[in-house]
């Protein structure tokens, strides 16, 4: 089975990579298991070296449909498409959002289509498909009213990935993700880079800038979820997801003050001290849009599972990309 990971050089196309090389198999729309013998990693830019004979990479525009046709042959048994332009770029470049979020999706989808032996389709979505004005916890049934072309964009792919499956040109499933954190590296345009930024910079000695409101609250997943999330969404066969290929997955529900809260007691009262509160108002209205909780019932039947609370988010974070000697500290 040939694998092909769109947005495969970011840092969750890649955990995923290393994580299916070490796995060596998935499961086909038959059920049954088949060895992994390729992993196409697609991106603008090259991932970093992943020394696999398995992986290959192909530099190019996501948005060409053209190169999508190239990628999607009938060997490609599995997509997970996580390329995505993040929200508050998407937000300020209406063009490119729509050119990326939405066109590239459906040219993804046309390619899969052409081939024409229905690959499994695993789409990353987003708490962004809500809008304001919403109950404590969002239903599965509560409408979409997205507040931002991210969210937007993103509700227009989980319909095309709903059709497509219900007209048979793939077997496709959305998983809406929480906020995922926190992330290493540095800070990109994403409304929820923050969320990161908070405990990723005072960790590294740094100050860092809180741009929301500290009683704002956020739904958030660990990367070491939210990979686990994708592979076993892959998993799932198409007659339990039945007419609806959508899942909420499960998540933290926090506060931005608790999440600094959580921050001093995993890494001492110095480390939270690095967090500024300095409210941006564009960020805080994208953010105070989203959902800070969701109905998960029907992920948790289906066995996905979030994490225990945002100190373990935190120690994950630090047993995964800190020193030995920070992790023994904490």
């Amino acid at each position: 089975m040939k694998v092909l990971i769109t947005g495969g050089a970011g840092f969750l196309g890649r955990r995923l990579a290393h994580k299916l090389v070490a796995r060596g198999s998935l499961k086909g729309t038959d059920g049954r298991d088949q060895a992994i013998d390729e992993i196409v990693l697609l991106d603008v830019v090259p991932a970093e070296s992943l020394a696999d004979a398995r992986i290959r990479m192909i530099v190019g525009d996501i948005a060409d449909a053209s190169l999508l046709r190239r990628a999607i042959d009938r060997g490609v048994g599995s997509v997970f498409h996580l390329a995505a332009i993040v929200s508050g770029e998407a937000e300020a470049d209406f063009d490119l959002g729509m050119r990326v979020n939405v066109d590239a999706c459906r040219s993804l989808l046309e390619a899969c289509r052409a081939a024409g032996h229905q690959p499994r389709v695993v789409f990353t979505s987003s708490v962004a498909v809500y809008g304001s004005d919403l109950p404590a916890t969002v239903l599965d049934s509560s409408a979409l009213n997205p507040q931002s072309s991210y969210g937007t964009q993103k509700a227009i792919g989980e319909l095309l990935i709903n059709d497509y499956s219900r007209k048979g040109f793939i077997d496709g499933r959305v998983l809406r993700l929480p906020t995922i954190g926190v992330r290493p590296g540095k800070p990109n345009r994403a409304a929820s880079s923050f969320a990161s930024g908070i405990v990723r910079e005072p960790l590294n000695g740094e100050q860092s800038t809180c741009p929301i409101a500290p009683e704002t609250r956020v739904w958030l997943l660990s990367p070491r979820k939210a990979i686990e999330g994708l592979i076993l969404g892959h998993e799932l066969p198409a007659q339990a997801l039945g007419s609806s290929r959508i899942v909420n997955l499960p998540g933290v529900c926090v506060t931005a003050y608790e999440m600094v809260a959580a921050l001093e007691r995993v890494a001492g009262a110095e480390a939270a001290k690095r967090v500024r509160w300095e409210r941006d108002e564009v960020t805080n209205r994208i953010v105070a849009s989203w959902p800070g909780a969701w109905d998960t019932r029907r992920a948790e039947a289906l066995g996905f599972s979030g994490d225990a609370d945002f100190d373990s988010i935190i120690r994950a974070y630090i047993e995964d990309e800190l020193s030995s000697a920070f992790a023994g500290r904490a």
